[in-house]
């Protein structure tokens, strides 16, 4: 069974809000590929007994605890004077780290405040963990069964001190037998739906299956213990795999590199020497701009209009004239009268926007971007605009439709997704 870490974080600002704890993040993914069960995340505000009785609850039940915040000069800063109380250990000076303290005011040719002077105070028996970044050094002990590890809060000092002391130290002193975690990317598929594709899956009890969803894709995560046969962790991978299709875009920790979605179409495009020229609507720059810095992005453009698009390119499509529709809202003339309004068969004019753009451009490929819906629906959470989305290549026009609903910048993020995803999947094909 694989040793038990838990990690404690000190501050009012992070248990009130006004800072995201990014310092547990970081450290529980460090801490389970190194091969830690991570067990709880904990904070605590500024009060000495909550400090106290934590610590001591920690040294009962866990084998590790790497501790953040609580160390600076002020009279907040209560994790040293916690620490001493909650395992009657007095506090010490220890010169070595006041010296320290002291050279880092003189290299900035500062005058050291007397309350730095509580920073070099460290529980009886405790071990100083030296730190070239800041003014607080950290410290670690053993407490009852549990091994801690007590680190500033500021996040580049925290990770200096965990990379260069603390990781090398836990492999020392305990049994590390770290799992492998792979991570199946998909895009345009939900949880729960990604639940019922996989449901006939055949889990072993001894694999651990997660989901975690963000902005820009779902990852179903199957994390195997150490000694899984090799076989049998590709047999299930590429099993559940299979399941979800070709909403899978990329296989993390598994096999080649995976990456993001504009990581993985970099690579496709680039291998395959191919060039792009891209459309915008709804996405309103943000297409082009996940594929910054892209030799392969000849050109994009970018129009909140349709209209105005088709009027630039001076592109031929069939239109209706109508006044109003759930499509173009209608607008008020000088003297109140309804104006009409173009109707226009959006995959028919995307297609011609493509093709017209093919004329004048070097590029391989033509990426177009069409929404249905008023600016008024684009901007409405609860409304959902459609999605036309058209990929002209060599052998000819791939299309996709998409209902996306949401805050106006969850539409505008799933618009850049969902036309980049129907360029990954023609060329994943092309792959085949």
């Amino acid at each position: 069974m694989n040793p038990i870490l838990e990690i404690f974080s000190q501050g009012e600002e992070v248990v009130t809000g006004q800072i995201v704890d990014t310092n547990a993040a970081w450290l529980s993914e460090r801490a389970v590929a190194l091969g830690f069960t991570v067990a709880r995340h904990t904070a605590v505000g500024d009060k000495l007994d909550d400090l106290i009785a934590l610590l001591r609850e920690i040294a009962q039940r866990a084998d590790c605890c790497i501790c953040t915040g609580g160390l600076g000069p002020t009279s907040d800063d209560l994790t040293a004077e916690a620490v001493a109380k909650a395992f009657g250990l007095p506090l010490e000076f220890d010169g070595i780290a006041f010296e320290q303290i002291q050279r880092f005011f003189a290299r900035r040719n500062r005058v050291m405040p007397e309350s730095n002077r509580k920073q070099a105070m460290f529980p009886k028996g405790a071990e100083r963990i030296d730190n070239a970044w800041g003014t607080a050094p950290g410290f670690s002990l053993q407490a009852g069964r549990c091994w801690f590890s007590f680190v500033p809060g500021v996040p580049s000092e925290m990770r200096h001190l965990f990379l260069e002391s603390i990781q090398p130290t836990l492999a020392s002193r305990f049994l590390l037998r770290p799992g492998k975690l792979v991570s199946i990317k998909t895009l345009g598929i939900g949880e729960s739906s990604i639940q019922q594709l996989i449901g006939g899956v055949e889990i072993p009890a001894q694999v651990q299956l997660g989901f975690r969803a963000s902005p820009d894709d779902v990852q179903t995560k199957l994390l195997f213990p150490h000694d899984y046969p090799e076989t049998a962790m590709t047999a299930l991978v590429s099993e559940v795999a299979g399941q979800l299709g070709d909403h899978v875009f990329a296989i993390d920790g598994f096999g080649q590199a995976g990456g993001d979605l504009a990581f993985v179409i970099d690579r496709l495009m680039t291998g395959g020497k191919y060039t792009l020229a891209v459309v915008e609507t709804v996405s309103q720059g943000l297409l082009a701009a996940k594929c910054v810095g892209a030799d392969w992005l000849l050109e994009a453009r970018y129009e909140q209009s349709v209209e105005r698009l088709v009027q630039k390119l001076a592109v031929t499509v069939n239109a209706d004239k109508f006044a109003g529709s759930e499509l173009e809202q209608p607008t008020a003339g000088p003297k109140g009268e309804i104006q009409e309004c173009i109707s226009y068969d959006l995959p028919a004019t995307a297609q011609a926007i493509a093709a017209e753009i093919q004329k004048t451009s070097a590029a391989d490929f033509v990426l177009v971007q069409l929404n249905g819906g008023d600016n008024k629906t684009f901007r409405d959470k609860d409304r959902a605009i459609i999605l036309y989305n058209t990929l002209l290549t060599g052998d000819g026009f791939h299309q996709t439709t998409h209902s996306v609903a949401g805050p106006i910048n969850v539409k505008q993020n799933q618009a850049a997704l969902l036309a980049l995803d129907l360029l990954r999947r023609y060329l994943q094909h092309k792959e085949l």
